[in-house]
């Protein structure tokens, strides 16, 4: 019988985990398949180890559990520590603050059952609204923030396969048959956050590699997860915050490292939003152009990264030259 493994990665999140888990439980069993729950408690300080030995003691009906603790922190260790650990047939990745729809697991089991030369799978990720956020993160406006401080991948009602030209899903709802995992290699760990912090692009970059490598990617509606809504989040400082660090952490992806000047259009934008958000009349306007700002002085420290990696690999190389001639 395949079987199937839940991956969660967490730290210090104790209370946001066992909603998780809780969800999991609850899910509908998908026929035909066994699932069990893999938890990574990465540099964890509060009472997750605590919650984690007490929740895998516990039986039927409750899903099987295990878990081990990666000391070092960032949630690409956690992730790498873990695929050595996995010996299911498919793995499917849920973050610590999501909670899945009833008919997550069967989603998952049906898709990989019905599409056996697809390597990847991935879902819908929704906002877990409760009716308390402010009214402009509903904005679909002209002035409408992007990106939401609340992740969200949503591409209709339609299952299809996608392809590295359109839009690529982040680890958050995917799942990938084992055999592929060691193929694609490790999650980079100067991507991936560290703690709870803003950056984070090791998801998108290890999908990315996949898909050059010739994975087929799926995308399954029903495969739906729901996301964590945090109130901190729903304020202008961590959206610029989020804005700036977000689009820096994403420069470069899937292509080579920016050599050269950096481009001068970078610099134009900056300039235009940030004259547009200090003449904004209204503060939606205001709001809209001060974050277009942050994710402009974002690119300009991604290009500014990937200069200095270019350069780091350039020297490198050079010196490795130098080192094999006779």
């Amino acid at each position: 019988m395949p079987r199937l493994t839940v991956l969660i990665c967490t730290h210090d999140r104790a209370t946001l985990l066992a909603r998780a888990v809780a969800s999991l439980d609850a899910a509908d069993r998908p026929a035909g398949w066994t699932v069990d729950i893999l938890v990574a408690a990465n540099a964890c300080r509060d009472g997750t180890h605590d919650w984690l030995a007490q929740r895998a003691a516990t039986g039927a009906p409750a899903l099987p559990l295990t878990w081990f603790a990666e000391p070092v922190p960032g949630k690409s260790h956690a992730l790498n520590s873990a695929m050595p650990r996995i010996t299911a047939d498919l793995v499917a990745f849920v973050d610590d603050d999501h909670r899945v729809d009833t008919d997550y697991l069967r989603a998952v089991c049906a898709a990989a059952d019905a599409h056996p030369q697809v390597a990847l799978l991935c879902g819908r990720i929704l906002p877990d609204w409760d009716g308390s956020e402010p009214d402009w993160v509903h904005d679909e406006g002209p002035y409408r923030i992007y990106p939401l401080p609340v992740p969200r991948f949503d591409l209709g009602d339609v299952a299809r396969e996608l392809t590295a030209d359109g839009a690529v899903p982040g680890g958050g709802n995917l799942a990938a048959r084992t055999a592929w995992l060691a193929r694609i290699g490790a999650f980079s760990t100067d991507m991936g956050p560290t703690g709870h912090d803003l950056g984070g692009a090791e998801d998108l970059d290890w999908v990315l590699r996949a898909l050059r490598l010739g994975a087929r990617l799926r995308y399954v509606p029903p495969m739906l997860q729901h996301h964590f809504v945090d109130a901190d989040r729903l304020t202008l400082g961590y959206v610029m915050q989020k804005a700036y660090k977000r689009t820096a952490s994403t420069i470069g992806l899937g292509q080579a490292p920016a050599r050269g000047r950096i481009p001068r259009y970078i610099y134009r934008k900056i300039a235009e939003y940030g004259l547009k958000a200090c003449t904004a009349v209204g503060s939606a306007r205001r709001r809209f152009y001060l974050v277009r700002t942050a994710a402009a002085l974002g690119e300009l420290a991604g290009h500014r990264q990937a200069r200095r990696q270019s350069r780091i690999a350039s020297r490198s190389g050079n010196t490795i030259q130098q080192d094999i001639r006779p």
